[in-house]
C-alpha cells in the first residue's frame, strides 16, 4: 500500500509540474556593477576546501573579469593587461587564486589566460594568428587538465588540451568527422563543450547542422550524430550540453528569434545513441543548461529560464530574467550571468523540493495533498 501511495503522489506531482508553471522565481539577482554582457561564470571554494566559502568568477564583453569572495556581496575587478578590447566568453575557476580565462574572436583575439594569484597577474598561455581560428568554450577536469573547443580550421573542429596546466597543444583530429559547410560552435555561454572521465569529450554545433560530437577515448575515435534542434542558418543550432552518465541534455534554438520554441531542447537517455526532441519545450532560445542536482535540470536564455525534472523531456518556466550562462556545483550551488552585469544565484523552488521527497516515498498521506497543491 505504501509503495502504491508513493507512486500515486509521484504521478500527481509530475502531472501538476507538466501542466502548469511554478509559483515563485528561482533566481536571486546580484548586481555586479560591471558594464558588460557577462557570458561566463564559474564558482569555487575560496581556499580550495570542500566546505569553504564560495568564490564566484564572471567574465564578459569589454574585457570584464570580476571575482566575488563572499557570494556576490562585494566584487573585485582584476585587470588583464591589454585585454580591455577582448570579449571573454569562458572562465573556469577552482578557488580564490586559480582560474583559466578564454577570449573569443578571430585569430589572435581568441586566447587563453591563467591566473594563480587571484587575478593580480594573468599569463597568456595560448593564441593563434590564423584568421579562421576562433575559440568557443573551455572546460577543465582539474587545475592541470583542461580542454578548449574552436571552430573548424582546415575542415575539422579544433580541440586544445593541457595536461600540466601550462602548455596547450592541438589534439589530433584525424578520426574526427569533418565539419559540414557553414557548421560551427557557439561561444554563447561556455557550455557547448563538456568533458568527463575517463577521456570523454562532447561538443555541440549549429549553423547548417545541429550535431553532437563525442569521443569516449580522449580523441582516438569520434562520432557525430544529428539531433532534433533548430538549424539551417548561422543563428540556429545546439548551444549547450550537459552530460550525466547515460543522460545527455542539449539546448539551443535560434538566438535571433528568442521567443520561438521550435527546436530548443533535446535529450538522450542512452549516452547519445538515440535522441528525442523535448515534448514540453523551454519558453524560447536557451544558451545554457546545467544539472542542479541529480534530478533537476536548469536552462537559461535571453527571455528567461526553465527547469526539468524528467531528464529534459518537459520544461517549465521559472523566471523572466535574462541570463547567458550558468554554472553548477553540488556543494557551491548554481549561479548565472547575463546582460548588463547581471549575476544571479539559483534557489531550488520549494515545489520541486517537495516533489523530490514524495518521489522517494518520504511524504506520508496526511501531508501529501498540501505538498502537491504548491504546484499550480
Amino acid at each position: 500500500m505504501a509503495s502504491r501511495i508513493s507512486l500515486l503522489l509521484r504521478l500527481i506531482s509530475l502531472v501538476s509540474f507538466c501542466a502548469t508553471g511554478l509559483n515563485a522565481q528561482a533566481w536571486e539577482v546580484v548586481t555586479s556593477g560591471a558594464n558588460s554582457n557577462l557570458r561566463a561564470i564559474s564558482a569555487g571554494s575560496l581556499h580550495g576546501t570542500v566546505l569553504g566559502k564560495v568564490v564566484v568568477w564572471v567574465a564578459g564583453s569589454n574585457g570584464a573579469v570580476l571575482v566575488s569572495p563572499d557570494e556576490g556581496k562585494h566584487w573585485k575587478h582584476p585587470t588583464v593587461k591589454g585585454g580591455e578590447q577582448f570579449d571573454f566568453r569562458g572562465i573556469v575557476a577552482f578557488d580564490g587564486s586559480t582560474a583559466y580565462l578564454m577570449a573569443s574572436g578571430e585569430g589572435e583575439n581568441s586566447r587563453i589566460y591563467k591566473t594563480s594569484n587571484g587575478g593580480a597577474d594573468w599569463e597568456l598561455q595560448y593564441s593563434d594568428a590564423r584568421k579562421e581560428f576562433f575559440l568557443d568554450a573551455i572546460a577543465c577536469l582539474s587545475k592541470r587538465e583542461c580542454y578548449a573547443l574552436g571552430d573548424p580550421v582546415g575542415g575539422k573542429f579544433v580541440i586544445l588540451r593541457t595536461l600540466d596546466g601550462a602548455r596547450w597543444q592541438a589534439m589530433p583530429t584525424e578520426a574526427m568527422p569533418p565539419a559540414l559547410p557553414h557548421e560551427g560552435a557557439f561561444a554563447a555561454g561556455n557550455s557547448c563543450l563538456a568533458v568527463n572521465r575517463p577521456g570523454g569529450i562532447y561538443f555541440v554545433t549549429g549553423g547548417s547542422a545541429a550535431r553532437v560530437f563525442y569521443s569516449p577515448d580522449a580523441g582516438s575515435t569520434w562520432k557525430a550524430i544529428e539531433i532534433p534542434l533548430a538549424k539551417g542558418n548561422d543563428s540556429s543550432g545546439a548551444f549547450s550540453i550537459v552530460v550525466d552518465g547515460e543522460r545527455i541534455v542539449v539546448v539551443g534554438g535560434n538566438y535571433r528569434a528568442p521567443e520561438s520554441t521550435n527546436g530548443v531542447a533535446a535529450y538522450s537517455k542512452d549516452a547519445g545513441a538515440t535522441w528525442h526532441a523535448a515534448e514540453g519545450s523551454p519558453g524560447g532560445f536557451r544558451s545554457g543548461v546545467a544539472l542542479c542536482d541529480r534530478e533537476l535540470y536548469v536552462a537559461v536564455g535571453t527571455n528567461g529560464s526553465d527547469v526539468s525534472t524528467d531528464s529534459g523531456a518537459h520544461w517549465k518556466h521559472t523566471d523572466p530574467i535574462a541570463l547567458n550562462a550558468l554554472t553548477s556545483d553540488s556543494v557551491r550551488g548554481m549561479w548565472g550571468a547575463g546582460p548588463k552585469g547581471t549575476v544571479a544565484r539559483f534557489h531550488k523552488p520549494a515545489e520541486l523540493k517537495s516533489q523530490r521527497r514524495e518521489s522517494r516515498g518520504e511524504t506520508d498521506l496526511a501531508v501529501a495533498p498540501t505538498k502537491a497543491s504548491h504546484v499550480r
